[in-house]
């Protein structure tokens, strides 16, 4: 009984980091061909392609585990919308520019920390995906947290963009580091995870002439399954090949 709690626990954590990086490379993938210049419109679409490929990999772990099955492609494409554990920043809408960056920004501080954390971790398959992934996630972190201090203390335009966007997406921070049960598998401190992420956070908001908004109340939700609306839509669009030709391959 307590092999089966455990495998359960494992296999949701790993549902939970696939997810993650799934619906954020969605997101981020609906910008390729509608960034603001060639060169950050490709940037943002190997983002894209980098979460995706995070994805993969935990999802092909996390199949394996289940067994009866069950393959990157069914854990993706044909769970509902209760069944995904990505948190509810990921699956907002891209909003414009600014918001689009500083999503990525809160998201790539919280899996750097995240990430720097499991890759010691006692699970082998997992300390290695997530040392792979770290590599690439040092880069989000970089290139968008020059974007907000390039939006924040730019002209007034990008300034009030990205203040708008703070406003937005700073009630849906919390839910990142604020631990639900099955999370106890990355034997992570997400303790510590929560001080690293708002002093790195709070540094780059103030070098962006920025103010860090109050703690105050935080949505939570999408780690256990409850979701925005905005992740129904993201599914019917994404699962209607796969479940309108099941089976179907290239």
């Amino acid at each position: 009984m307590q092999a089966s709690t455990n495998l359960i626990s494992t296999t949701d954590f790993l549902l939970h980091l696939a997810d993650n990086a799934l619906i954020m490379g969605h997101r981020n993938s609906e910008w390729c061909g509608h960034g603001p210049v060639l060169e950050q419109d490709i940037a943002i679409s190997n983002i894209a392609l980098d979460c995706i490929g995070q994805a993969r990999n935990f999802y092909q772990y996390a199949a394996r585990l289940m067994g009866e099955g069950h393959t990157e492609d069914s854990l993706a494409y044909l769970r509902d919308e209760r069944a995904f554990r990505n948190c509810l920043i990921c699956e907002l809408p891209n909003g414009d520019w600014a918001q689009t960056v500083l999503r990525l920004y809160f998201f790539s501080t919280y899996q750097y920390f995240l990430f720097q954390q499991l890759q010691h971790n006692s699970d082998a398959e997992l300390a290695g995906i997530a040392a792979k992934s770290l590599k690439e996630v040092t880069y989000h972190l970089r290139w968008s947290s020059e974007w907000v201090i390039r939006l924040g203390d730019g002209t007034e335009e990008s300034r009030q963009r990205i203040l708008q966007a703070l406003d937005a997406l700073w009630p849906y921070t919390g839910e990142l580091y604020t631990p639900v049960a099955y999370e106890s598998v990355g034997e992570a401190d997400m303790a510590s995870i929560q001080t690293a992420w708002l002093d790195h956070v709070k540094a780059v908001l103030e070098e962006a002439t920025l103010s860090m908004p109050d703690m105050g109340w935080m949505q939570q939700g999408g780690k256990t399954g409850i979701h925005t609306e905005h992740l129904g839509y993201i599914l019917a669009e994404m699962q209607f090949l796969q479940r309108a030709y099941p089976g179907a391959e290239w």
